[in-house]
């Protein structure tokens, strides 16, 4: 005789469809929902409800978690890890303002100007991971890494490509822009590429370098002059004048707080490493 099979449950074959359509929200918290219904004669309408509820909150957290990643941030650091108070030279305030995003929404450009372990770096990551927390589609580049792609792509021809796609990217990071070995057509590449965002979307730049010195960095007054224009229009300008955070001892430094990627503004466990 052939032993006899159980056919599946319901809860089993509503888990497997779950699986299927890959509902992950909802099948986690699936036979939660429905002890409840049970035990307190919750109508189907509420669980129904609940189990949507429950997915589109999936959903969002997965889109987030994919915007950071897709980032490119070279560490998860936040504006609340910062550690200001090492830093005389940063204005908290104004920092925690530019952390409401009012400066993304309006298209407005951040440059942040100071010398090497300031902390502009940290500075421009936290404010781009809140962006990206926030449903920004933002990416972090290395200047010198950014130059150089722009260089590749006129070898293959996908320049026109690749600038229509950074064109878009919002907001944009570019670090580190200092003195930095550059052909004129990267140059020219780059400034096609800011005079494509200009007034669209927001850049965040850091640089060593103040304004008058980047004639020498590019060295094409005409080119500098009109990028300086398109930057300079609609943008917030913070110089740095503080000591180097490398200088701090670790025992100086606070204690990371834990992880956690949800709430806005929420502190990683990954202390600051100042640029």
């Amino acid at each position: 005789m052939k032993p006899k099979t159980t056919a599946p449950t319901t809860r089993e074959r509503l888990h497997a469809l779950l699986h299927e359509l890959n509902l992950r929200g909802m099948q986690r918290v699936l036979d939660a929902e429905l002890d409840r219904a049970e035990r307190d004669a919750v109508p189907v309408a509420e669980v129904v409800q609940r189990l949507l509820t429950e997915q589109a909150s999936f959903q969002r957290e997965r889109a987030m978690v994919n915007r950071i990643a897709r980032a490119n941030l070279p560490w998860q650091w936040t504006i609340d890890t910062f550690p200001f108070k090492q830093q005389p030279g940063v204005n908290k305030a104004q920092i925690l303002g530019l952390a409401g995003l009012d400066f993304v929404r309006r298209a407005e450009n951040l440059i942040l100007i100071g010398g090497t372990g300031t902390g502009k770096t940290g500075i421009a990551m936290g404010l781009l991971r809140q962006a990206c927390v926030n449903g920004w589609r933002g990416r972090f580049y290395n200047a010198q890494a950014l130059f150089d792609e722009l260089y590749a792509s006129l070898a293959d021809r996908s320049t026109t490509k690749l600038l229509t796609a950074l064109s878009r990217t919002q907001p944009l990071v570019i670090d580190e822009l200092g003195y930095l070995n550059l052909k004129s057509e990267q140059v020219n590449a780059f400034f096609r590429l800011m005079d494509q965002r200009y007034g669209r979307v927001s850049t965040i730049l850091t640089t060593n370098l103040d304004y008058p010195a980047w004639y020498g960095l590019f060295d094409n007054k005409p080119l500098v002059d009109a990028l300086l224009d398109r930057l300079q229009h609609h943008c917030i300008t913070i110089r740095i004048e503080g000591p180097s955070l490398r200088a701090s001892t670790a025992a100086d430094e606070p204690a990371p707080p834990a992880a956690s990627p949800g709430p806005k503004r929420t502190p990683t466990s990954t202390p600051h490493k100042a640029r």
